[in-house]
């Protein structure tokens, strides 16, 4: 079994999370996007989000010297979506009101189904507790349900999210105190 090291991202790790991010999306959404709503995604919705970078909440996965999985947390307002998808305009949370962000967790096909997602979430609940959040929410594509439900999140609204080529995708936000 490979030993798997978690680091935190830095901008010369972008390329290789685009590759990851563009990787997982596809490998991993059979069943629940068609190819239309994949493709539309990657080039309107998933990519790598630079400010959780820059915030330096944002992580890597290494193991056999490849990137495996890579996702993050953030203190910011945006709830899901890469460069590509967000405003310019991303203000503060209050901690003591607001939950933390969980943001852009993906795995490589090849590396999924080995606690790779719950390795990062445990790093990522750490360091948003340590910053005063009381609690957790997220944006879950149909593919990540699964995993954040095993996390203990439950479904707080499900949601259709269009993009610009008029392509639709399902989600749901969810969210979870951040002590259980």
């Amino acid at each position: 079994m490979s030993a798997f090291a978690v680091r935190r991202a830095d901008a010369r790790d972008l390329p290789a999370i685009e590759a990851l991010i563009r990787d997982s999306v596809r490998g991993l959404s059979e069943g629940f996007y068609t190819s239309a709503e994949v493709e539309s995604g990657l080039a309107h919705l998933f990519g790598a989000d630079t400010q959780l970078v820059r915030d330096g909440t944002y992580f890597v996965v290494e193991a056999d010297g490849a990137l495996c999985a890579a996702g993050g947390w953030s203190a910011r307002r945006t709830l899901f979506g890469g460069d590509v998808f967000k405003g310019a305009e991303d203000p503060y949370l209050d901690p003591a009101t607001e939950p933390a962000r969980i943001r852009a967790f993906f795995v490589h096909p090849a590396w999924a189904r080995r606690g790779l997602g719950r390795l990062l979430f445990e790093r990522c609940r750490a360091e948003a507790r340590a910053a005063g959040f009381r609690s957790l929410e997220l944006m879950a594509t149909l593919p990540g349900e699964p995993l954040y439900a095993a996390l203990g999140f439950t479904v707080r609204e499900r949601v259709r999210v269009p993009l610009p080529d008029g392509a639709v995708l399902g989600g749901a936000v969810m969210s979870r105190p951040i002590d259980d």
